[in-house]
């Protein structure tokens, strides 16, 4: 392997990188650390750990190299793909319930042995051959419900998210950079719905309340937390640094950096005193 390289073994259909996660997948990672947020909870998986990441949620992840290294393996579990597998293997339910987006599966001498045996059905460019492609999302999946048979009631549940309580979905989510219809979906509405639902609850259009809920968390954690500017506008949102900056100075009337370094000034005369 090449140093500072990051090498991922995909099977199946690619998942978007945005972070509204829209199919089931396995993640086994070889080499560094990952972080993952999911709205409520930090989830860490380090090298020789895996875990099933759930459909229909919101969650980002953070990759961190170890030797200036990172290898992953990701099988991703489609709805196509798991409608056919329960035509063939119709597990039965199981009394489970958890909300965990990033669902940690038990610790088992098969999954590493199987991940061993796939090396070989690689082609050239380090993607399974497509001829074995399936087979080996099916053994992969016999075995993790061999090992977790709660996993049944997650990945044989079809049904689009029912709808839920839109102020306070919106509260705990609006640091994703997702889509307004992706929010609608969420919460088990129509995107004209949603926007209705919206606007009587928070008598503000879901863009501008998203801007202006994440600019005044971003003040909060600048003022308060002492966070760099640089340091906190990915995890709120936004898409670059220049774009948030703007949009900072026009509703508070000065620039996230004086901000901080007001605040950073005021710290250490404080501390001298």
């Amino acid at each position: 392997m090449e140093v500072n390289s990051i090498i991922t073994c995909y099977v199946g259909p690619e998942i978007s990188p945005e972070q509204f996660i829209s199919e089931h997948f396995f993640l086994y990672l070889i080499k560094g650390k990952i972080e993952g947020y999911d709205g409520y909870k930090h989830y860490t998986l380090k090298a020789g750990e895996y875990c099933l990441v759930r459909k229909n949620n919101l969650a980002r992840y953070n990759k961190q190299k170890e030797d200036n290294q990172f290898e992953k393996v990701v099988f991703a579990f489609d709805e196509v793909f798991l409608r056919s597998f329960y035509q063939k293997y119709p597990f039965p339910t199981v009394d489970f319930n958890s909300d965990d987006v990033f669902f940690t599966i038990k610790k088992n001498d098969l999954v590493p042995s199987f991940l061993r045996s796939i090396s070989a059905y690689y082609d050239h460019d380090g993607k399974i051959d497509k001829t074995f492609e399936d087979i080996k999302r099916e053994e992969l999946l016999l075995i993790l419900l061999k090992i977790n048979p709660e996993l049944s009631n997650i990945l044989f549940d079809f049904r689009s998210p029912g709808k839920v309580d839109l102020e306070a979905f919106m509260n705990k989510n609006f640091k994703f950079n997702v889509a307004l219809n992706r929010f609608a979906f969420l919460t088990g509405r129509s995107l004209s719905g949603f926007k209705r639902d919206f606007e009587k609850i928070f008598r503000e259009t879901p863009s501008r309340w998203l801007i202006q809920k994440r600019l005044k968390e971003a003040y909060f954690l600048i003022e308060k937390k002492n966070k760099k500017p640089s340091d906190i506008y990915l995890e709120l949102g936004f898409e670059d640094l220049s774009h948030f900056s703007f949009a900072f100075k026009k509703l508070f009337g000065k620039a996230p950096s004086e901000l901080y370094e007001r605040t950073a000034n005021f710290g250490q005369t404080h501390q001298q005193k």
